[in-house]
């Protein structure tokens, strides 16, 4: 069958031109009184079940992709040698990231920009939000110092595979099942693998129908956000701390293509255009989680990553590699410690540094779980909590831009770690068009 000519362009500018018309659209849209209305009530649902649905692959995704690839690997040896380097790897590159942040916050200093009257007009309009984040963080942290090492293990893997946020319990099941397989004869774990195998096949086709509708998909969940955001005066009184959030992560994404040049050789644009969906589908979305099935499809299939090592490290860079929101962490909280007129020591900051690189390590893969972790960075470095408020008019659209970043790293270093293990090839990518024939 002939596909309309639309199919024929790639699918990064096909979600791009889905951004930009949702965006003109919302924009026309609002200058009529009813305008907003229309596009939260019509419109946004739409961006709703496209977000649902890829949450809706991303368990069952893990847990075909990584018992497979586990299973895959033989022996214990090959799985803790990986495991080592994918952990020393994104800490290494987390750290860098709230480095990076805390020199540019500390060089632009945005928090002096912020008058008495504009701190005190945002702490009374976010008060709200701040408080319910507050009380969030504060059940976290009156849970005891080894609370995030036991909430590791579920009790009940049923349970822990009914929500997104409990990722990182169902990627501890699925590597604790992958292990047993290795250790059990080959023809008794046979079967089980071709089960969990046929579940990676099925849930991957699941993402080709779903990307048919990744352009209408961010259409309306940019047509949301335009038509939702807060006034235009907030946004300039917050111009110079966005500036420094969005300097750091511009800085770590060139750092990132620069890491892929040096350690696999790959030429920027190869690597800029693979993962280019995925990367527009996380600014969408603001949630790593929901992209996890699109950046698992990119890198194997367009980056040249082996199955077995993206099904192995992709999971957890989604639950443990934010670099995007540990950089940001770094700048608010400097922020609103200069706006407060406070001048934070090297010792404070250096605290901020381990405590941000932790809180992001536990930050759940969905939007906005970056605030409930910024209140811990923000009480470990002695900051007033209800400075929260300051931010968050405008931590929507740097929630997009951190989450691009988060995806990135998750893709750069599922590609080193390929490299080093020798399985990194060349990619096995299928025209486009041709994959909508064989899906339609």
């Amino acid at each position: 069958m002939k596909l309309p000519s639309m199919t024929k362009l790639a699918l990064h500018w096909r979600i791009l031109l889905g951004m930009a018309a949702g965006v003109v659209f919302a924009a026309l849209l609002i200058q009529f009184e009813w305008g907003k209305d229309f596009i939260v009530n019509w419109i946004k649902p739409f961006g709703t079940i496209f977000i649902n649905l890829l949450k809706l692959i991303a368990i069952p995704l893990i847990l075909g992709s990584l018992i497979t690839g586990i299973a895959d690997l033989n022996n214990i040896t090959q799985l803790s040698k990986m495991g080592l380097r994918t952990i020393l790897i994104y800490i290494g590159t987390t750290v860098i990231a709230v480095s990076v942040g805390l020199a540019i916050v500390n060089v632009i200093r945005p928090g002096t920009a912020v008058t008495e009257e504009t701190r005190t007009k945002l702490i009374t309009s976010y008060e709200k939000q701040a408080g319910d984040r507050i009380v969030a963080a504060e059940k976290q942290r009156q849970s005891g110092p080894l609370k995030p090492l036991e909430d590791l293990v579920p009790e009940n893997i049923i349970g822990a595979a009914s929500s997104n946020a409990n990722m990182l319990q169902v990627i501890v099941f699925a590597i604790f099942f992958g292990i047993g397989l290795i250790l059990i004869p080959p023809e008794k774990a046979a079967p089980v693998k071709g089960f969990f195998s046929g579940l990676n096949e099925v849930v991957l086709k699941m993402i080709d129908l779903i990307m048919l509708a990744a352009p209408f998909g961010v259409f309306a969940l940019l047509a949301a956000i335009i038509a939702e955001a807060p006034g235009t005066d907030l946004f300039i009184a917050l111009l110079w701390y966005a500036l420094s959030v969005v300097s750091g992560l511009a800085l770590i994404y060139f750092f990132y293509v620069f890491l892929v040049w040096t350690f696999t050789g790959k030429s920027p644009s190869f690597f800029l255009k693979g993962i280019a969906p995925a990367q527009l589908l996380a600014f969408s979305t603001s949630s790593s989680a929901a992209t996890l099935p699109v950046t698992m499809e990119r890198v194997t299939e367009h980056l040249g990553v082996d199955d077995d090592v993206a099904s192995f490290v992709l999971p957890i860079g989604a639950t443990v590699n934010m670099d995007g929101t540990s950089l940001y962490q770094a700048v608010a909280a400097v922020f609103i410690a200069q706006t407060f007129g406070m001048d934070l020591s090297f010792g404070v900051q250096l605290g901020i540094i381990v405590t941000a690189t932790l809180a992001s390590i536990g930050s759940a893969a969905v939007p906005g779980a970056g605030m409930v972790m910024l209140v811990i960075v923000l009480a470990q470095a002695g900051i007033p909590e209800v400075g929260l408020a300051l931010i968050f008019a405008i931590d929507r659209p740097l929630d997009m831009c951190r989450t691009t970043i988060n995806v990135t790293g998750d893709a750069t270093v599922s590609m080193i770690i390929a490299k080093m293990l020798g399985r990194l090839g060349e990619p096995v990518e299928q025209k486009w068009d041709d994959r909508l024939d064989e899906v339609i």
